[in-house]
């Protein structure tokens, strides 16, 4: 009997992330074939597919993929993909990069499986908001992030966790440039937190640091970050 079909994901992303994505692909969705990068259960397959894509789908553990309208090959992210060259339109990867140890491969296997000016969609927790930064202060470990367990390897743990500036950078040696940045939602915790923003700019000026790189506002309010990079 199949499984359910249900997001693995924090509860609500898949909902927040749809309007990020159906705004860069509007007027396009016809013929557009995407690929769902760690599908997990298939939610988000399926929602992309009753959407009338094309719809491709892989994960680690394909056995727990549960919608039957679509494919899930088994892949791991940090080694080569299962698909030719320039198979699709938009890869998508949600709630998948705090999970990979080897960004440089995944980001080289999807600038390799999309055609040309197509586009990597990806979602992260935001470890630069105001409250990332005090938790990490105050515990040595972002938001969303806990003590590693050495001993399991279902590749479910948060055991990556990169910046912006970080992303951008090694995307950017796969041939993917950052098109946009948005955010789930602002958090009251940041908001409460904003009265730092000012002394963080002070120090960024006498430190020589790019103040606006890591300091939009939703950057330091937001929850989880969505990423658009477009091949070049």
């Amino acid at each position: 009997m199949p499984g359910v079909v249900r997001p693995i994901a924090m509860p609500g992303i898949h909902d927040r992330f749809w309007p990020f994505f159906d705004a860069l692909v509007a007027g396009e969705r016809g013929g557009l074939s995407v690929l769902d990068a760690g599908a997990g259960h298939g939610a988000l397959t399926q929602r992309l597919h009753e959407a009338g894509f094309r719809v491709s789908a892989c994960d680690f553990a394909p056995h727990e993929f549960h919608y039957p309208g679509v494919e899930c090959r088994r892949a791991d992210l940090t080694r080569a993909l299962p698909y030719d060259d320039t198979a699709f339109d938009v890869v998508v990867a949600v709630e998948v990069m705090e999970h990979l140890v080897d960004h440089e491969t995944f980001f080289h296997e999807a600038a390799r499986v999309l055609r040309p000016a197509g586009r990597l969609l990806v979602s992260t927790p935001n470890i630069v908001s105001l409250k990332s930064r005090l938790r990490f202060l105050l515990t040595g470990f972002f938001y969303s992030f806990k003590p590693i367990v050495r001993e399991r390897d279902d590749g479910l743990q948060h055991v990556s966790s990169l910046t912006l500036d970080q992303l951008r950078y090694v995307a950017g040696r796969s041939g993917l440039a950052l098109e946009r940045v948005a955010c789930d939602k602002h958090q009251t915790t940041s908001r409460a937190l904003l009265w730092l923003a000012p002394l963080g700019y002070v120090y960024s000026r006498v430190a020589g640091i790019d103040f606006a790189i890591h300091n939009t506002i939703d950057l330091l309010l937001g929850r989880v970050l969505f990423l658009a990079f477009r091949k070049t």
